[in-house]
């Protein structure tokens, strides 16, 4: 068992390793394509369905708790608005996708790892961390905003229809509040976290599988602590942007 220091200091290294001694664009380009369709297409369905009952479950707990009649209807949305845009699509997304992507990339390496593939790379001559790796990484940052935009969409569109729907409040008065007083670097923020989550997630999650040793039993202990370290590091990396860019 490392020191947290020592793992920190052998993740850095790892990550040096990934950007050095690469192989040619178009070697990568073929891996990178793939990896996109495995993390990007493949995580749609989860997420349209976790960021649509999220925007419409909170949507109905705002109204419950709204009940001053001095209030007007539409902060209902204004509520759903920011708070998905800042913390909901981001970052529930980002644990959701760490449950999905990050235990799928550690298992795939860890399996690589114990199955020798990895070490047979190494012996052609291969920089195995930057070849299985990059490719990861670089689909993760491309694709996981397009998730973030999606699941706000999403989240918006569900509070819309638990709103309407249920009676909470008229479409018109929903859209206003979506529009009013709309603050742009919200969008901003939610987008740089979102790089910052789908970076944290992929090369923790492949930190962890690459260095898996034994076997079956240490794929399926490297995966949980991938999804348990991502979400760690992705909650940190929340709170210290927020301190610093809001």
């Amino acid at each position: 068992m490392l020191h947290p220091l020592e793992s920190l200091g052998k993740y850095m290294y790892f990550l040096g390793r990934m950007v050095t001694n690469r192989e040619t664009f178009r070697i990568y380009w073929k891996l990178y394509i793939d990896e996109c369709l495995l993390i990007g297409i493949d995580s749609l369905t989860i997420v349209v369905i976790t960021s649509t009952f999220i925007g419409a479950v909170t949507t109905v707990q705002t109204a419950y708790n709204l009940i001053s009649p001095f209030i007007p209807k539409y902060i209902i949305s204004v509520i759903v608005r920011d708070s998905t845009i800042l913390e909901l699509a981001p970052t529930v997304t980002a644990i959701v996708f760490a449950g999905k992507v990050g235990s799928n990339i550690a298992g795939q390496l860890g399996t690589m790892r114990i199955t020798e593939q990895i070490d047979a790379l190494e012996v052609m001559g291969i920089n195995s961390t930057s070849f299985l790796v990059l490719p990861k990484v670089l689909a993760g940052i491309t694709m996981y905003p397009l998730l973030v935009i999606l699941a706000a969409f999403l989240s918006m569109l569900g509070g819309y229809l638990a709103g309407t729907l249920g009676g909470v409040l008229t479409p018109e008065e929903y859209l206003y509040g979506i529009r009013a007083d709309f603050i742009q670097f919200n969008v901003s923020f939610a987008l740089i976290k979102s790089f910052v989550f789908a970076f944290l997630i992929t090369s923790i999650s492949a930190y962890k599988g690459y260095f898996t040793s034994g076997g079956a039993l240490e794929v399926g202990i490297a995966s949980t602590q991938a999804v348990t370290n991502s979400c760690i590091a992705l909650l940190l990396a929340d709170y210290l942007l927020a301190e610093l860019l809001l």
